[in-house]
């Protein structure tokens, strides 16, 4: 199960060393940086662990989960294991995870090799790791789009498990890119290692967060302009926001460090699986506030209200077997199959706006604590490009 963790805290700088330059000459710079700053790997370094990360999450949890249910004879817990379900969006928002890692690898969003980026660097110095590394992404992507959909109507097909390998090969591949950098003085110094990150931060980063606020205001506004005149055309427009929203968010869960994990807007965007029951709690009741957390509230109260909020709620609420619900799609009321009834439909259009003002919310600081200030100082762009770190972020 993909039950995204609040204030996950892996380390920023997980599994790497800080390198501070001892030189007896004081008037000698160290790289242009402080004395205690880090070097540039370092912050490479997390970019390539966020890459893992999000290829083991893929292969052993998104695609991995489901499949294990099933072979155990749990078929339905398998069903409901597989995230993004309501609108069998399962393998495009699984392959748009790869896409992140070609992303940050490519230091663009278009699918072009950047002057100033990993890829460029290996090809010219290792052109045998650039192909290993290139192929994994490119096999990862094909073999979880080659799963027929939609994937919940497909867990045990061949292709699953080809997918999960694939999967699986390209972390190991990149654990093979990482071991390259550290160990290789011409292709780990700063001044080799900075243009890249400063290209990957503004020409992929950025524009990712920019998109995905931008996106989850429009989001909102389709919610908006549901709740206000509720017809099957504007269910229709909310679930074209929704797919149009969930690209930009999909597309950087490879760099799920820093404000996007510190602050809990992972969570609070994407969390997985959804607790059904408590969302039809709070269509009956009209409680929204249960949907916000505070930094009094224990772990569990802050995942309970994760769980009714973000991306999936409002797939939930939008989608139905695929396709954008109706005024007159059912008339269930039971947790699992809820459908929109007059008896709700006041309360239903509130939710949406409720859930699509969080997501607006979420993304708007997640976009400026990158470019404006993170936690009341520097924007986290500058800390990053910097390797300005306090104790906490280099702690576990």
């Amino acid at each position: 199960m993909i039950m995204k963790k609040i204030f996950m805290m892996t380390a920023l700088w997980m599994g790497t060393m800080a390198f501070v330059a001892c030189n007896d000459d004081e008037t000698t710079p160290n790289n242009g940086y402080d004395d205690d700053s880090q070097p540039a790997l370092v912050s490479v370094e997390q970019i390539i662990d966020g890459c893992m990360d999000i290829a083991n999450e893929v292969g052993n949890a998104k695609i991995g989960d489901p499949l294990d249910l099933w072979n155990s004879g749990e078929q339905v817990k398998a069903l409901y294991a597989v995230e993004s379900w309501y609108s069998w969006h399962s393998r495009e928002d699984y392959s748009n995870n790869i896409l992140s890692i070609r992303n940050a690898f490519y230091g663009t969003r278009d699918g072009q090799i950047a002057t100033n980026s990993l890829a460029t660097l290996i090809k010219a110095n290792n052109e045998t790791l650039f192909n290993t590394v290139d192929g994994a992404i490119q096999d990862a992507y094909q073999a979880i789009l080659n799963i027929p959909a939609p994937f919940r109507n497909n867990i045990n097909a061949p292709q699953v498990t080809t997918a999960v390998t694939a999967c699986n090969d390209l972390e190991e591949t990149l654990k093979s890119l990482k071991a390259y950098l550290q160990r290789n003085d011409a292709v780990n110094a700063d001044a080799v290692l900075q243009p890249i990150l400063v290209t990957y931060v503004n020409d992929v980063v950025l524009p990712t967060y920019k998109e995905l606020m931008e996106k989850n205001t429009a989001l909102h506004e389709a919610a908006k302009a549901f709740a206000a005149v509720p017809s099957d055309e504007n269910f229709q427009n909310c679930c074209n926001a929704w797919l149009e929203a969930r690209t930009p968010w999909e597309t950087s869960e490879a760099f799920l460090f820093g404000p996007v994990d510190a602050l809990g807007l992972d969570p609070n965007m994407d969390s997985w699986p959804l607790d059904q029951e408590a969302i039809v709690n709070i269509l009956n009741s009209g409680e929204f506030n249960n949907m916000v957390w505070g930094d009094d509230d224990d772990d569990d109260t802050v995942e309970a209200k994760q769980g009714v909020r973000g991306f999936h709620t409002m797939e939930f609420l939008i989608f139905k077997n695929g396709k954008a619900r109706t005024l007159n799609d059912g008339t269930s009321t039971d947790a699992a199959n809820l459908d929109y009834t007059t008896a709700n439909a006041q309360s239903w259009g509130n939710y949406m706006v409720q859930v699509g003002k969080l997501l607006q919310q979420d993304a708007t600081e997640l976009y400026n604590a990158w470019t404006k200030s993170y936690e009341g100082g520097k924007a986290y762009k500058d800390l990053f490009l910097s390797h300005e770190l306090d104790d906490d972020e280099e702690e576990e």
